[in-house]
Parts: structure tokens; C-alpha cells; sequence
């Protein structure tokens, strides 16, 4: 006795096997799109945390140097060492003006520090352009005009002097 499968059921599992290649190829560009806002949102905040980090410590050091020692009065406008030395705090995580930033294209110029209304306090204040890791523009192609994909950051701290 010999069994033969009904060729009914063989055309029905080829069939099947070209609905899931075809449900494959629709579904693949959504699972890789989502797959890189994923990371690109991971990416952010991570940057976003140091950042804030080193915005932190920067407002510490400062909190620490800025009272004149004579008159016990906030100089941080005049102390452009204090300043600087902030500034590199926040760009390269250390006083010193050496090793490559914490943040690609993070400079000591986005970094202000000021004594808001002549109080105790001391603001530093950080403000950095995010650049995703596909570039500063996608392009429209045949949709428009292209699509810009930096954004800015923003960290402020504000500490008493110690």
C-alpha cells in the first residue's frame, strides 16, 4: 500500500511559504526603522545625561572658587581662571584644556556661567546641538524639502557658593 499526499495540501504549504517571504519584505523596513529610533533615542539620552553630569560638576567647582577670599563677594566675572576652568569642566571633564570633548562638537563657548541677580547663587548653563548618528539632514527625495534631525540640548545648574 502505498500513501500519496493529496496535492492539495502540497500547493497549500508552497503557498503559505510565499504569503510569509512577502509578509517578511513588509514587515523588515518597520522592524529596522524601529530598531534605529530605538537607538538613536538611547544615544540622546545618554548624551543628555552626561551633559548634565558634567554641568553639575562644572557648578560645583565654580560654587567652591568663586568667593573672593578678602571680601568674601561671588567674582566669578573677573576670575577668568575660575571661568575657563569651568568651561573645560564641562567640555572635557577636567580643569585642564586637553583630551577630546565629552560630546562631539561640544566647545567651551557653549558653556556661560553667571551670578544671577547678585545673589549666592552661581548658573552655569549649557547649550549643545545634538547630531544624530544618520547625519544633520535627511534628505526629502521625492517628498518635499529635507528634514533636519539636530536638536538642541539644553542644561542648567544652579548652585549656592560655598
Amino acid at each position: 500500500m502505498i500513501l500519496r499526499t493529496p496535492k492539495k495540501l502540497i500547493n497549500g504549504s508552497a503557498r503559505q511559504r510565499g504569503v510569509a517571504i512577502v509578509e517578511f519584505t513588509i514587515v523588515l523596513p518597520i522592524l529596522v526603522v524601529l530598531i534605529l529610533v530605538v537607538a538613536e533615542l538611547g544615544r540622546a539620552f545618554l548624551q543628555f545625561n552626561t551633559l548634565t553630569r558634567a554641568v553639575r560638576d562644572s557648578a560645583r567647582y565654580v560654587s567652591a572658587n568663586a568667593l573672593n577670599g578678602a571680601s568674601q563677594t561671588i567674582d566669578v566675572s573677573t576670575t577668568a581662571a575660575v571661568y575657563a576652568e569651568a568651561q573645560n569642566l564641562v567640555v572635557y571633564g577636567q580643569v585642564g584644556n586637553s583630551g577630546s570633548p565629552l560630546l562631539p562638537g561640544l566647545v567651551p563657548g557653549d558653556v556661560t556661567i553667571a551670578n544671577p541677580g547678585g545673589t549666592n547663587d552661581i548658573t552655569v548653563n549649557v547649550s549643545y546641538t545634538y547630531q544624530p548618528m544618520l547625519g544633520a539632514v535627511l534628505p526629502g527625495l521625492f517628498y518635499g524639502s529635507d528634514l533636519a534631525t539636530t536638536y538642541p540640548l539644553q542644561a542648567q545648574v544652579t548652585m549656592k557658593v560655598l
